[in-house]
């Protein structure tokens, strides 16, 4: 399932062509990274009905994000476990028209705990199992921070959920994206203390 928010360029044939008969592109207007997320489920959800939803796991990424051929196995040995939400870590491919010693620089204060834990919460790379989806209420209409909103509802239900390093998306180090307060602002506000601090 391909959510195409707003696009003005050729994401949605280039989707279609890629994904063929294997997947559906949903388009829509919302200029809101919750609400599209939100549309993208419920189209996945409609197309799964006759599943039951602790069945279906629901894997979430971004288009400007490198996923590796084991992220969903990876996710899915989670649940196997029993594991109802999968927050992963990213980390950044370059910044544009920086020095990979500097993308390494504005990650350095990224926590990962020695057991593999972390604090970090990104859309793309999380995972949640549909029933604890639905129970949590789903996708928020946020613009931006739409993944901690979810992440902190599934805590407050009691679903069983994992924050680790070992499910890893690589993403994209643009400094200007679409959301305001989103990814790309974090990373200039980091890159412009550390231009501050030389």
């Amino acid at each position: 399932m391909v959510v195409a928010d707003s696009c003005n360029d050729n994401t949605v044939q280039q989707a279609r062509d890629t994904l063929g008969c294997f997947g559906e592109v949903v388009t829509c207007s919302v200029r809101s990274a919750g609400m599209a997320r939100r549309l993208g489920v419920a189209a996945a959800l409609s197309h799964f009905s006759d599943i039951d939803p602790n069945q279906l796991w629901l894997a979430n990424t971004d288009a400007d994000t490198f996923v590796p051929r084991e992220w969903l196995a990876n996710h899915l040995r989670f649940a196997d476990d029993g594991i109802a939400a999968v927050a992963g870590i990213v980390k950044i491919d370059a910044v544009p028209g920086h020095s990979d010693e500097l993308a390494r620089a504005i990650m350095s204060d990224y926590a990962i705990a020695s057991d593999g834990s972390h604090t970090h919460v990104h859309g793309a790379n999380l995972g949640v199992r549909a029933d604890a989806y639905l129970d949590a209420g789903g996708w928020s209409h946020l613009a931006v921070s739409e993944d901690h909103c979810l992440w902190r509802r599934l805590g407050l239900r009691g679903w069983a959920m994992a924050a680790s390093a070992h499910s890893i998306v690589v993403t994209s180090g643009r400094l200007q994206g679409q959301a305001r307060g989103g990814f790309a602002d974090l990373l200039r506000r980091k890159l412009e203390c550390l231009n501050g601090s030389t």
